[in-house]
């Protein structure tokens, strides 16, 4: 009996891609309440301001961040929360043209990842009822009580680490297309592990005389080039 042949795949990043900005710290405060996320918000300023200058690597930063929010927490917790975000905050943040791209892409049959450095908590129920068929992301480390510890869970899913967990799911869409969205320089080598990778521009609303029927619209997305052997499947 003959195998169906692979059906192409479209990677989307999430924050700033499919959603207006960053949704990671408007979970934090809806975690915590608004009064102790923006006590400690002052706290971490200095960390903030680093990281912002260069001067700080996104998973160092990051990690302080949660470790001072969530540390002692309890997981269970936290996924309850995460299940109240993805429902009751998550809507509202939603981009309508990176919506529009997933649309186009699920309408096709095609195969749509969810790839994020943000938090498992949030985006796992959400991606489920959004159609994704997984979803590749950052999760937090617990101890064997269930507490959070403020730590990841294995590496910080930034970067080149975006590119390495989805290098063995592009090779096995071979030969059919796989596609790739992102609108930061950390979702570079993703976008140039894939055929078609996309690159969301600043402006975030096309010119009126634009062709509103044209999903790939030059004017919203940039395309960017394949780079062959950036990452192999391990």
């Amino acid at each position: 009996m003959n195998q169906a042949p692979p059906q192409p795949v479209a990677f989307f990043d999430f924050d700033g891609t499919l959603t207006w900005g960053d949704t990671l710290m408007p979970f934090l405060r809806f975690a915590v309440g608004a009064p102790a996320y923006y006590a400690r918000l002052a706290w971490l300023s200095p960390v903030l301001g680093a990281y912002a200058a260069g001067l700080l690597r996104n998973d160092i930063a990051k990690q302080i961040v949660l470790k001072r929010y969530l540390a002692g927490h309890a997981m269970a917790e936290l996924q309850a929360c995460g299940r109240r975000f993805a429902a009751e905050a998550i809507p509202a943040m939603l981009c309508p043209s990176g919506m529009a791209q997933l649309d186009w892409h699920q309408a096709r049959g095609h195969e749509c990842v969810l790839v994020s450095a943000s938090l498992d908590i949030y985006l796992a129920p959400w991606a489920a009822q959004a159609g994704f068929s997984r979803v590749i992301c950052s999760s937090l480390a617990q101890t064997a009580h269930g507490r959070v510890t403020g730590r990841l869970a294995g590496r910080n899913c930034h970067g080149a680490e975006k590119a390495r967990r989805i290098a063995p799911l592009v090779a096995r869409a071979a030969p059919a297309t796989t596609y790739a969205y992102g609108d930061t320089e950390g979702d570079l080598p993703m976008l140039q592990l894939v055929e078609t990778g996309l690159m969301r521009r600043k402006r975030r609303r096309p010119p009126p005389d634009a062709d509103s029927a044209d999903v790939f619209s030059p004017h919203c997305w940039q395309r960017i080039a394949h780079v062959s052997g950036t990452h192999s499947a391990e």
